[in-house]
């Protein structure tokens, strides 16, 4: 049997293979080209929501979270002192899930669950988490259903207009935006008591996410924007390329539905790391890492979900998930503890120095009384083994050193839908 350390110094899988600065300094170019219209392969996607300006109080506003396979809408209202009231609560099943249906069936289901509240309110905040393009109205063109939905009349139409045309009210502003714009608004809103340098928003879920503010004069893609305003820029920092990939990192994107499409994202995020650990585990079963029983078990496995992953590591030997019933022995045992808890730590890592570019991006947070509030959310973030507090171990060992900067973290309960109202509520 071989070693499992030597399997995975071969193959470049351990934390210390990523070059920390190197990452950096390839994300921030990435970011720069991608704002200035040259190529890169991050997006750079300007919301035109003005993150600075102050929101309204006590308007009632139709908050809607779409992405995914759910639905959700209610009718959001900040008081006075800035505290959030909710009410009509409205979840739904995404149209198109079970099978393709039409431009009209998908927009008169969307127009069905709010119509109530829709005639209460003259504004909507529209969380649409699918790939979209953003205009200066503040209404988004769709460009690609995922994550199973089924309608492909919608793709390039206008998802605002759309809707208002089908709910026959024309006249009511909606705003439009993804789920990491809404989660930095969200922390913005709960940060009315204390001064913040700026803002930056995260998502480790099924995929990954980041979104800052960015000077308008930094944004040469759109040659017409007030230099002396600021915006929110959906990085779409999922879809990284360039930045350095192990063979079998490359071999694993290959297995997935869109090879080549979000490369960064098949690293580390809920979606992919348990099958992305299957796959590694069944090349090192096939180089003789495991007993002959435990590889022959391993290789018949066909997925592995960042859950089961997860806790075959935090209960080792204690668990009952697939890959638990592959193992004969306690030497097995250890060697996968070791490669998936290797991939969790390198994914540590990685989101570290993909938010500690995004940071130095913002030339913000350079004292403790002004520090840059960061809310992140996602699952993969909270609930990945250790993943947090390895995450705040990197980020913060190179942040407290030459590039010496102050963020606070926070977290707020259902910030899809409390995003999404104060997108509406901008002034």
């Amino acid at each position: 049997m071989k070693n499992v350390n030597t399997f995975l110094e071969k193959y470049r899988l351990r934390a210390p293979d990523v070059d920390f600065q190197k990452f950096v300094d390839l994300f921030t170019n990435e970011m720069i080209n991608g704002l200035g219209g040259t190529e890169s392969s991050l997006r750079m996607i300007p919301t035109y929501i003005e993150a600075d300006n102050e929101f309204l109080y006590e308007v009632p506003v139709l908050a809607i979270d779409a992405g995914g396979t759910n639905f959700r809408s209610a009718m959001v209202r900040f008081n006075k002192e800035g505290e959030l009231e909710m009410t009509d609560i409205v979840n739904g099943r995404m149209p198109g899930l079970d099978g393709e249906v039409s431009k009209e069936e998908f927009f008169q289901t969307l127009a069905g669950y709010i119509r109530p509240v829709a005639e209460k309110c003259d504004r909507i905040g529209f969380c649409f988490s699918y790939p979209t393009e953003i205009l200066p109205s503040k209404d988004g063109i769709l460009l690609q259903f995922c994550k199973e939905v089924n309608a492909p009349g919608v793709i390039g139409q206008l998802i605002g207009k759309s809707l208002l045309e089908t709910l026959g009210m024309p006249e009511k502003k909606i705003v439009l935006l993804n789920d990491t714009v809404a989660t930095l608004l969200a922390g913005k809103s709960a940060s009315a008591h204390k001064s913040y340098d700026s803002f930056i928003g995260f998502i480790l879920g099924t995929g990954t996410n980041t979104c800052y503010i960015e000077s308008n004069r930094n944004i040469l893609k759109k040659p017409g924007l007030d230099p002396d305003k600021s915006q929110i820029i959906n990085i779409e920092s999922g879809n990284l390329g360039k930045h350095q990939r192990s063979e079998l990192d490359i071999a694993f994107d290959n297995t997935t539905a869109n090879p080549g499409n979000y490369a960064f994202e098949k690293m580390f995020s809920g979606g992919y790391i348990g099958n992305l650990c299957l796959h590694i585990l069944k090349r090192a079963a096939g180089e003789t890492v495991f007993s002959e029983e435990s590889a022959r078990r391993i290789m018949e496995l066909s997925q592995l979900t960042s859950e089961e992953a997860s806790n075959f590591v935090r209960l080792v030997g204690k668990g009952t998930g697939s890959l638990e019933k592959c193992i004969t022995d306690d030497r097995d045992r250890e060697s996968c503890v070791a490669i998936i808890d290797c991939m969790i730590e390198r994914a540590a890592k990685l989101v570290a120095a993909n938010l500690a570019a995004v940071v130095l991006k913002t030339g913000k947070g350079k004292s403790a009384e002004h520090p840059i509030l960061m809310t992140i959310e996602g699952t993969a973030f909270y609930k990945l083994h250790r993943l947090r507090e390895r995450f705040e171990e990197y980020f913060s060992g190179y942040l407290s050193g030459e590039w010496k900067r102050f963020v606070e973290f926070t977290e707020v309960p259902q910030s899809s839908l409390v995003g999404a109202a104060l997108a509406a509520l901008v002034e």
